[in-house]
């Protein structure tokens, strides 16, 4: 007998594009005009767009009609890969699902005597070259898609990375695979830092909206009054827009993840009015640091989860405390994380039950 599986449209299609896949295209109007951009469609009610010319990060992601990303007032731009001093970083920051940070500095900007670092560091305003994209090819039982790209931040006299980075997925499955591979290029050791910015906003994230996360967790700037993260608020609800986060307010969440016994660390969202929840997983020896970022400013309303190599310190204070990575001339690091969507029964109470002691 066959093993083949059986699917309701057998028999039916001619084209994969009928249930899913990736397909390619070029913004040709506003601030992003002439960037490459691939819209990938998991046959689910997941949908979302990968922009090339901006190392590969993903902006708007849909579930059915609901939106899960927060996007800026600019949305995609094209890439701009001088802005990378002081808080330049913040007028190309279009927001969602993905925008990498790194990957010799994560932070905000600072200089000292191995050089200056803006804000968060340029891989986001950085071009990709495009190595492959696999289509699948459901009518003869190959459901796998993937795109692969090289994404290279380099200088003369270093540091020199490389990231190559494959997005992959399955139709059927309302799931993000993203696999990373960070090599120095360069011929001295280099310093490296890495944190993926996720960014969720309405309808996912709204009021009274569920953050899942365990971990022991401490504000940013101990000293300084936080109004999200402090003992008498419930920082694991989204609240209403505050007044405290007009313009520049927000507050920040550093939380050292807890994994499973697989070194599995979980985290993710849940929304009970729309029936979605949002799981982020990632390995915590690759990623032992997750940041809760929370902006809930008047029509600019968002949290970010962002998995990353270190808590938010910059690369100065990670050379200071010896925590600072640095990669051999040809060494390269890995990192994988997973983004899957779950809006049946079962699947959401299995999820919510790992954070059953926080709820």
């Amino acid at each position: 007998m066959s093993s083949k599986a059986v699917h309701e449209w057998d028999g039916k299609i001619n084209n994969h594009a009928q249930v899913g896949g990736i397909e390619t295209s070029v913004l040709d109007n506003g601030l992003g005009r002439g960037t490459r951009i691939a819209w990938i469609n998991t046959g689910t009610g997941l949908r979302y767009k990968v922009v090339i010319d901006r190392g590969m990060d993903i902006a708007d992601a849909f579930f059915n009609q609901y939106s899960l990303v927060w996007l800026s007032h600019s949305g995609i731009t094209s890439p701009q890969p001088f802005s990378d001093k002081g808080i330049d970083w913040l007028k190309t920051f279009g927001g969602g699902l993905i925008t990498t940070c790194g990957l010799s500095h994560v932070g905000g900007p600072e200089k000292d005597e191995y050089g200056e670092r803006g804000l968060h560091g340029e891989i986001s305003n950085t071009t990709t070259e495009v190595e492959s994209i696999i289509q699948p090819d459901p009518a003869n039982g190959k459901l796998e898609m993937s795109i692969t790209g090289i994404i290279k931040s380099t200088t003369i006299f270093g540091p020199s990375f490389e990231l190559r980075r494959t997005i992959s997925g399955t139709i059927g499955k309302a799931a993000i695979i993203i696999h990373d591979e960070v090599l120095n290029r360069g011929n001295t050791p280099a310093p490296h830092m890495l944190l993926y910015h996720c960014n969720f906003g309405w309808p996912l994230a709204d009021e009274g909206t569920d953050l899942l996360w365990k971990g022991k967790w401490k504000p940013r700037n101990e000293n300084v009054h936080n109004n999200i993260f402090n003992k008498e608020n419930n920082f694991r609800k989204c609240p209403a827009p505050m007044k405290e986060h007009l313009g520049n307010g927000e507050d920040v969440g550093i939380i050292d993840i807890d994994e499973d016994a697989n070194g599995r660390s979980v985290c993710g969202l849940y929304n009970s009015k729309i029936n979605v929840a949002l799981s982020l997983s990632f390995q915590k020896k690759q990623l032992p640091w997750l940041i809760n970022w929370h902006h809930w400013g008047k029509g600019e309303y968002v949290t970010g989860l962002e998995p990353s190599t270190h808590p938010l310190i910059g690369q100065a204070k990670a050379r200071e405390n010896k925590t600072l990575i640095f990669l051999e001339p040809g060494e390269k690091r890995n990192y994988d994380l997973e983004i899957e969507i779950l809006f049946e029964e079962e699947g959401i109470k299995s999820f919510l039950k790992k954070f059953d002691d926080e709820l």
